[in-house]
């Protein structure tokens, strides 16, 4: 059980340390220490738990580690998945804060943010179009041609997407509502 509980909280150390752009992007990397500890079945169960944890209140990280260290060692799992994914953003922002004028004109520093930037968003995009091919597309593995259109999932995937860009001031809580109920009408009722 020790050992358990030293894996998570060393996994998700490792995970908050070397994520940037916070908890989308943070997604690749719980996806391969997931599957690497062998801690899910597949794919279909992590996006649940990734759906879980960007749906409940609070941070994605926190939630999704929180989730993960649960269901691997209960409430003490869940404690060190957290406290391990908690620590290097918290060590880290006490640093920048102590010395953020230091920081703030370095040439090096400045330029190392610069070139983080346009990582960030194309990490969050690549999750979000692999979303989109295994739900919207079912596809595994990409493969041109090789593809079959989840018309349900495509209907929720379409309605969401015109709502956020004709309801601009839409929370994203209200997004989320819709498309469970979507998903409820078009997967467990029809």
């Amino acid at each position: 059980m020790l050992s358990l509980l030293f894996k998570l909280f060393i996994t998700f150390l490792k995970i908050g340390l070397f994520t940037f752009g916070g908890g989308y992007a943070m997604i690749p990397l719980i996806t391969q220490e997931v599957f690497n500890n062998a801690w899910v079945e597949n794919t279909d169960i992590l996006i649940d738990w990734i759906a879980i944890a960007e749906s409940t209140p609070g941070p994605f990280a926190v939630n999704i580690a929180t989730f993960i260290g649960y269901e691997q060692a209960g409430i003490i799992g869940a404690i060190a998945a957290t406290l391990g994914v908690m620590v290097p953003s918290f060590v880290i922002i006490l640093m920048i804060a102590k010395a953020f004028s230091k920081f703030s004109t370095n040439i090096y520093v400045r330029g190392f943010l610069k070139g983080v930037r346009p990582v960030v968003p194309g990490i969050i995009l690549s999750v979000g179009i692999m979303f989109i091919l295994k739900y919207v597309f079912e596809v595994e593995n990409f493969q041109f041609g090789n593809f079959n259109i989840e018309i349900k999932s495509l209907i929720i995937f379409t309605v969401i997407f015109v709502l956020s860009r004709l309801w601009k001031k839409a929370h994203p809580v209200y997004l989320v509502a819709i498309a469970g109920v979507l998903g409820i009408l078009l997967f467990g009722v029809i």
